[in-house]
């Protein structure tokens, strides 16, 4: 599923625009594709965990003995 969506960040902010204007309620369409897409990102960020490719807080550095 990843790889027939390569970037859905767009995709979802333009949803989510035409959920502002639209009062807030998406039609069946925009719905499935959200619901699709949202699924994608989440797929992706589970990846990127198990990949260890996320940043998971800051260094500290070990001191060393002399």
């Amino acid at each position: 599923m990843i790889e027939q969506i390569p970037n859905v960040l767009p995709h979802i902010r333009e949803l989510k625009d035409a959920w502002r204007k639209q009062d807030f309620k998406f039609t069946k369409q925009q719905q499935e594709e959200y619901d699709l897409l949202l699924a994608t990102r989440r797929e992706r960020v589970k990846q990127f965990y198990a990949e260890g490719r996320v940043f998971k807080g800051a260094y500290k550095a070990k001191e060393e003995e002399f």
